[in-house]
């Protein structure tokens, strides 16, 4: 553990260099609330059950800030790590190999919360976005981040596991992020979706991960059975699938 956190510290040093990563998981998420409120405010609305567009978009656009994080900044970071042999002569050192891992993870959960704290104090100062409810909402709506975010960094742990190379990895990485952010309710509202459209976005975890949000947060309506046993099942399969499938050089 000693070793570890000087490896924190230069990954945070390096992800702070990197603009992608920082932009998306601090920034755009924002600039998406901004605009957006802009337009349609957060005056009540019959399509959001009485709610207002901002109060519906920011637990939508927690799981923008966590996907960014845990299907880009993570396994884009490995892959890279992995191409320029940094991983092979990381094991070549007394240093114990999973601390990089664990580094990786805990800068990236740093950034993703962050994030979610700039985009609720987007939300609550600009735009008067109604808090959870109670104490007990609130902890939920916590504890609905941190499996969202799991489920994610899972399938980011994935993407690093399967690609062959960097560049592979920016390919597969990307055709899993953007179906995830558009067609999962993330940006764009479920409500306004075709039957079609609904039938695709209940093919993607991120869907499970807004659902759970907003009930946790606004008391909407979804089964939360279903919700969190499909993202409980994609972190257990999706971290024995990177566990096994998981080169280091």
């Amino acid at each position: 553990m000693a070793t570890l956190w000087p490896i924190v510290r230069f990954e945070w040093r390096r992800t702070r260099r990197n603009f992608a990563p920082v932009f998306f998981a601090l920034a755009f998420p924002v600039l998406m609330l901004c605009m957006f409120g802009g337009i349609y405010g957060n005056e009540p609305s019959e399509q959001f059950d009485g709610r207002g567009t901002v109060d519906m978009s920011v637990p939508a656009y927690l799981v923008l800030v966590v996907a960014v994080t845990g299907l880009m900044s993570f396994p884009l970071g490995l892959a890279e790590y992995r191409d320029r042999k940094v991983l092979k002569r990381f094991r070549a050192t007394p240093v114990d190999a999973s601390a990089f891992l664990i580094a990786q993870g805990l800068v990236n959960l740093a950034l993703s919360l962050l994030g979610a704290l700039l985009l609720v104090a987007a939300g609550y100062l600009f735009f008067d976005l109604n808090l959870p409810a109670s104490p007990a909402a609130a902890a939920a709506t916590a504890g609905a981040l941190v499996l969202s975010a799991l489920a994610m960094y899972a399938l980011g742990g994935v993407v690093a596991a399967v690609a062959r190379s960097e560049r592979a990895a920016v390919a597969i990485a990307n055709l899993v992020y953007f179906p995830m952010i558009f067609l999962s309710g993330a940006t764009i509202p479920l409500q306004i979706f075709p039957d079609a459209m609904k039938t695709i976005a209940a093919a993607l975890p991120a869907t499970y991960a807004v659902e759970l949000l907003q009930h946790a947060w606004l008391d909407g309506a979804t089964d939360v059975a279903l919700d969190l046993g499909v993202l409980a099942g994609v972190v257990v399969l999706g971290t024995a699938t990177a566990s096994r499938l998981f080169r280091w050089e």
